[in-house]
């Protein structure tokens, strides 16, 4: 890519931040993302085909850093099922680290996802991700039990309320703009109120 395109994609994507952050994805506007940039319109939409492609350029480093970060968290956990880890072992990592490894390294893109999304395929973020680890949780612990492990029951819909309760708590800080230093109190708390009732339906 020429030098003069490069410099001209970096100021669309400042400034299409900037307006998204600033309006939410709803209310922002091509025109004004190319008056930030000091581009022309016609300039803008040959860098990006629509307002929907901008927002989804923003966000989607973070949900590849999301993606990889859960799927080795649940290969890690089934690895410590098969080789008898102890209960400190399943603790040593917890969504509290992806909070503080992931989220806050991609703070903006997830205060995009978390707070300007509305309109846009991800508007029900939270929910999605409440789905996933849901689903992901109830194999796990199908798992757990087939190797003899004395999990707890847990009615689905009881284990939505649970796993809604616990992201939309770790997500909170993100919502409020806390910085990372801001949020290490809030996340302890979590950490201590949420660890046990955890441990307890894990059967440890």
């Amino acid at each position: 890519m020429p030098k003069d395109k490069t410099l001209s994609h970096e100021k669309i994507v400042k400034a299409a931040r900037d307006e998204f952050l600033q309006k939410g994805f709803e209310k922002a506007s091509m025109r004004s993302i190319g008056e930030k940039a000091g581009i022309t319109s016609a300039g803008l939409y040959r860098h990006y085909k629509s307002k929907e492609d901008m927002f989804d350029d923003l966000v989607k480093p973070a949900l590849i850093d999301m993606k990889i970060w859960y799927n080795n968290h649940i290969e890690k956990h089934y690895f410590m099922v098969d080789n008898n880890a102890t209960k400190n072992d399943f603790f040593e990592s917890t969504e509290i680290d992806f909070v503080r490894d992931v989220v806050y390294k991609n703070y903006d893109a997830f205060k995009l996802l978390l707070k300007c999304s509305s309109g846009t395929k991800y508007e029900n973020f939270v929910h999605d991700l409440v789905i996933m680890q849901q689903k992901d949780f109830i194999k796990a612990l199908e798992y757990m039990k087939s190797k003899g492990m004395q999990v707890k029951i847990i009615k689905e819909d009881e284990l939505h309320m649970i796993i809604s309760a616990y992201t939309t708590a770790l997500l909170e800080p993100i919502i409020h703009e806390r910085t990372k230093e801001e949020a290490e109190d809030c996340l302890k708390t979590i950490e201590e109120f949420f660890m046990p009732g955890w441990q307890k339906i894990m059967g440890f």
